[in-house]
């Protein structure tokens, strides 16, 4: 597969990642390329911003979660048919797993991906000294193809000049010039960006500003050259039907899946949706903010992670959805629920009453909890069989007690030993988020549990 690529990184957080790469995404879309997204790292936000400029799913490439064999054919996969690839990287250049050398780093994904890189600097604060920034992370690791820098919140033509000729001393081409640009702030709250589906029109705004301050700073020639001078991938693209034949394939007399979907919930993967056709499932969205009732027919019920910490007043309201969620999960219909579905299942949220599924009270706190996970499963479950081991991450602000219930979904093993999450009859709940593509048997398992 021969597919232009870049990778759009930066020295660390906060120097600009985001908007360059969703703005050049968007000003190559403006050009009538294909262009598919990406993301390095779990983050669901971003990839958000990236279906808006591109029109085609925003995806995640993960070395932790989905391991360093799946991030080739994830991409491929997702660029299939594509003029140009844009990966937007995560944190600095050369962060990744805590305590696990480069695993689920930007570096190691462009290794993976033998893409070049463009590097992001934040230069509002520095002159000459660039060059040496530069050149550090250039040399770090030679495997690393740093392509060429994008300088960001470039204060004047004077300090743009002095830029310039450190780097050109440095040998490292410019490939884009940034000034301050304050109309492009996204707010952000306490997960980070507010999600695109919670501020649509104002979003497709900040996205053509992105895109237009790119265009305006940029050489779209020289990126594209760039992108272009990438070599062929062997690996080939994965496939959810070939996952699931790995696994069992089709499942007969497979039903309706509900998968929750709307502002309040917004996390989720493209390939879980993909595995769940693949499997037989017909994949039905569902609004908890609007819909009144589950979709007729329902077999099983997917609730991803969101915000329903924010939409709790509605959620709550919608007393007919919440009984028609209380009713399928009594019946022992499979339901699969990962940290806002886990809250949107619990008897409160905030003191607000939710589905009253699960014995248990829910609540904002203080205390964000963040990171990569290793977890087993306690026992069986519509997801796992006991002793199933997976990655996964947790990202909340919230706290629910109690944390398991007397069948605990997950044994949880890094960064601490501890129980969480719940099993009774057909439900899971959990804060721990899985990427289907690395463990597509569970969804296979799950869509069995919805036949008859």
């Amino acid at each position: 597969m021969n597919v232009p690529r870049l990778v759009i990184a930066a020295p660390s957080s906060g120097s600009g990642k985001t908007t360059v790469a969703t703005g050049l995404m968007a000003a190559f879309a403006g050009r009538g390329l294909a262009v598919s997204p990406h993301k390095v790292g779990p983050d669901y936000i971003d990839p958000g911003y990236h279906t808006l400029a591109t029109g085609r799913p925003g995806r995640n490439l993960d070395a932790y979660l989905c391991g360093a064999e799946l991030v080739a054919p994830l991409f491929a996969h997702g660029a299939r048919g594509c003029d140009l690839a844009v990966v937007e990287g995560v944190m600095g250049l050369y962060d990744g797993a805590a305590g696990r050398g480069e695993l689920a780093s930007t570096a190691q994904a462009a290794k993976l991906l033998r893409a070049p890189v463009v590097l992001v600097v934040d230069a509002s604060s520095q002159s000459r000294s660039v060059a040496a920034l530069v050149h550090g992370f250039a040399s770090w690791d030679p495997q690393v193809r740093i392509g060429g820098v994008i300088l960001n919140k470039v204060g004047s033509r004077r300090h743009e000049a002095l830029l310039r000729e450190a780097l050109e001393e440095a040998g490292m081409p410019v490939l884009g010039v940034l000034g301050r640009a304050e109309r492009l702030s996204v707010p952000s709250r306490h997960l980070g960006l507010v999600p695109v589906a919670e501020r649509r029109r104002d979003a497709v705004d900040a996205v053509a500003a992105m895109a237009d301050q790119v265009r305006a700073g940029c050489d779209l020639d020289a990126l594209l050259a760039l992108a272009r001078s990438a070599p062929a991938l062997a690996e080939e693209a994965w496939d959810p039907a070939g996952a699931m034949a790995a696994c069992g394939g089709l499942v007969a007399g497979a039903g309706r899946v509900a998968v929750a979907a709307g502002a309040a919930f917004t996390f989720s993967y493209a390939e879980h949706t993909e595995l769940l056709a693949a499997a037989g499932a017909e994949v039905v969205p569902f609004d908890p903010l609007r819909d009144e009732a589950l979709p007729e027919g329902t077999r099983g019920l997917v609730v991803g992670g969101g915000f329903p910490e924010v939409y709790a007043s509605e959620l709550s309201a919608n007393e007919g959805l919440r009984g028609s969620v209380a009713a399928l999960a009594r019946s022992g219909a499979p339901v699969a629920a990962e940290c806002a579905g886990l809250l949107y299942l619990a008897r409160s949220l905030d003191g607000l009453p939710m589905c009253g599924v699960l014995d248990a009270e829910a609540r904002m706190s203080g205390r964000l909890t963040l990171g990569y996970r290793e977890a087993v499963a306690v026992g069986d479950s519509v997801l796992a069989a006991a002793g199933t081991r997976v990655r996964g991450h947790e990202f909340h602000r919230t706290v629910l007690e109690p944390g398991a219930g007397a069948a605990p979904a997950w044994g949880m093993h890094q960064p601490e030993r501890r129980v969480e999450g719940f099993v009774q009859d057909g439900v899971h709940a959990s804060y721990l988020h899985t990427h289907a593509a690395s463990a597509p048997g569970m969804v296979r398992r799950f869509v069995e549990g919805c036949t008859g």
